[in-house]
């Protein structure tokens, strides 16, 4: 019998000085009210649901948000984040470890680009997923503006997301 998810896991990302960040799961979707209040506390938000994600290590899309021009800009580097980096998620007595592998952009103002981005394969809606995956995932503020392109929604999210998309690797107990 598996033992619930805690409420809060931490997030290491050892490429961009990134150690312990905590990440608080709720119901919802990526970047929603829900999911932005969290992110404006200074923590990564996770979303769970029929339009969120699952959590860390279990088979399907592991999917974590968090701020990069606001609140601590705990995420303010991840466009860096190269392919091949690795990043840890501490929950409960077990750390999943997990490699990216790509970047892909998610638009606010397109339905099918949110659904791809929150699919159980991330950018795959409708494929049953057979593995655990990451999206990280923050906004493209710099990128747009400098574009001319200053639209948001009513959360103040700016048009387009950065994701980085990873599969998981290893998992191992801590302690």
């Amino acid at each position: 019998m598996s033992r619930p998810e805690p409420l809060r896991s931490y997030l290491t990302i050892p490429a961009l000085g990134l150690r312990d960040m905590a990440v608080e799961r709720y119901r919802g979707s990526p970047d929603d009210g829900p999911g932005t209040r969290i992110q404006n506390t200074g923590v990564m938000a996770s979303p769970r649901g029929p339009d969120g994600g699952v959590g860390p290590g279990v088979v399907g899309n592991y999917i974590v948000t968090g701020h990069r021009t606001s609140h601590g800009a705990p995420l303010a580097d991840l466009p860096g984040l190269e392919a091949g980096a690795r990043v840890l998620v501490r929950s409960g007595d077990r750390e999943t470890v997990y490699r990216i592998t790509r970047t892909r952009s998610t638009s606010f103002r397109s339905a099918a680009s949110l659904a791809r981005q929150s699919a159980a394969v991330p950018g795959r809606p409708g494929t049953a997923p057979v593995r655990p995956m990451l999206t990280l995932s923050t906004c493209a503020t710099p990128e747009d503006h400098a574009a001319g392109n200053f639209w948001a929604d009513e959360f103040d999210n700016p048009e387009h997301r950065i994701d980085k998309i990873g599969v998981l690797t290893r998992v191992r107990p801590v302690g």
